[in-house]
């Protein structure tokens, strides 16, 4: 592939990555949050007591801001905790199926931030 081709390869696997899992992250995080709240009274005070569950993915919106200014570094830590979340929550049970492609899903979008780093690497002449 030629130095063009890798850019525009890189800078498409990297804006799918960004603002793929931006959303994914951000809409994921607003629904722990917001999701048990009603078990401790709702409103504020239940969102306050609730916010221990969206603490993962808090997260991975740091990590995902990492990989946006460091995509190697960001790469590889989303990638791990991609394969940690599958460790920890993806044994038999009702929700198997969702927690087995939700990390699936961060996986592969992990992957892509490493992928875009090493094709504007190999594009800018770097050994």
């Amino acid at each position: 592939m030629n130095k063009e081709r890798n850019l525009l390869l890189a800078k498409y696997l990297r804006g799918i990555a960004r603002y793929t899992l931006l959303i994914v992250f951000s809409l994921t995080f607003v629904f722990a949050l917001l999701s048990g709240s009603g078990d401790y009274g709702g409103g504020i005070k239940g969102i306050i007591q609730n916010s221990p569950n969206s603490a993962p993915w808090l997260i991975f919106l740091v990590l995902l801001f990492i990989a946006w200014k460091w995509e190697l570094i960001g790469g590889i830590l989303i990638t791990l905790l991609g394969f940690g979340a599958m460790y920890f929550f993806c044994y038999p049970w009702k929700g198997f199926e969702f927690a087995f492609y939700l990390s699936m899903f961060i996986i592969i979008f992990g992957s892509f931030f490493i992928i875009s780093w090493y094709f504007t690497r190999k594009a800018n002449n770097h050994p």
